[in-house]
């Protein structure tokens, strides 16, 4: 008689194993080894990465003009012919050190005045900003008159604001044309390759369009630094010579800066260049509205005093 077997009789070795568990072995993964970066690799990728955040950081100081210069630096700059933007600076930073009443700053008044015929547009543009923050000096007053002919209207109309705080008023009319929107117009005829955008925001030189005259690429660019209210084209289309493109409405600081000059000097003749300012201008800023209410307010007041 065959009996059956007790399970607890059966060896270990001759137990059956469960059929998972050999399955489980061969699909376990084996770890891979971790590859390290050597030490020169390290040192190369941070390098690399340190390099990438410090040239721009670089090129934005040896360009940002609110770098402060020391003296040395100063008459280094003003005397560098090779970098435009290197006198630019040192003109600005001496208007700086003007406004703050810094006497010391005298010794560089003569070059201010030679640099009013520098051909550079920028540099003259800063040199009548800073003439304008000592009114004491006659030499400061002689030059800015002769700027008010000169052929950029950003310099005429630095070197008129600059006027007013001699109690000059000569250059009324062109602090009145700084308050008045560029008509943008096609130098040649051509067909509009590219076009800026109705409100975009436009800095002085900055591109508006882009004709194809013949086989040259026309660039048309903005007199002034401020918005684009209107675009008069499209682009594709063929423009004449003289046809208009678009209007730039002045910068908020141009207007302000135009309204607070015209608040000592301006005239009735000036209220309709004046009232724009007030409320139909959306982009401008509270403080141009309030400065636009308050200059035409002052000009009545003028007014009314002359003919009591």
């Amino acid at each position: 008689m065959s009996m059956s077997a007790d399970p607890s009789s059966v060896s270990p070795a001759n137990r059956a194993q469960p059929e998972t568990s050999t399955a489980q072995s061969s699909e376990t993964p084996v770890p891979r080894r971790r590859h390290r970066m050597s030490l020169r690799s390290r040192i190369l990728f941070f390098l690399t990465a340190w390099l990438i955040v410090l040239m721009p950081f670089l090129f934005w100081w040896n360009t940002w003009f609110g770098r402060q210069l020391s003296d040395a630096q100063m008459d280094r700059y003003l005397h560098d012919v090779q970098k435009p933007r290197h006198i630019q600076h040192a003109v600005l930073q001496i208007g700086d050190r003007m406004a703050r009443h810094d006497t010391s700053v005298s010794k560089w008044y003569p070059a201010l005045v030679s640099l009013a015929a520098n051909p550079s547009e920028e540099i003259r543009s800063a040199d009548a900003w800073a003439m304008g923050q000592d009114n004491s000096v006659p030499e400061f007053h002689a030059a800015l008159l002769k700027l008010l002919g000169d052929p950029s209207p950003t310099v005429r109309g630095n070197a008129a604001l600059a006027l007013v705080r001699f109690g000059d008023a000569s250059g009324r009319q062109q602090i009145v044309f700084l308050l008045l929107p560029a008509h943008i117009t096609a130098a040649q005829s051509g067909r509009i390759l590219d076009l800026a955008k109705p409100g975009a925001l436009i800095h002085q030189n900055g591109l508006v369009a882009k004709l194809q005259a013949g086989n040259q690429t026309v660039e048309v660019r903005a007199p002034l630094t401020g918005r684009l209210r209107a675009i008069s084209a499209r682009q594709g289309d063929e423009v004449s010579a003289g046809s208009e493109l678009g209007i730039v409405d002045p910068g908020a600081d141009q207007a302000w800066e135009a309204l607070r000059a015209l608040y000592v000097i301006g005239t009735p003749e000036d209220i309709p260049a004046i009232v724009p300012y007030q409320h139909q201008i959306e982009s401008m800023p509270e403080r141009v509205r309030q400065q636009a209410v308050l200059t035409e307010e002052a000009i009545r007041e003028r007014a009314s005093a002359k003919t009591q």
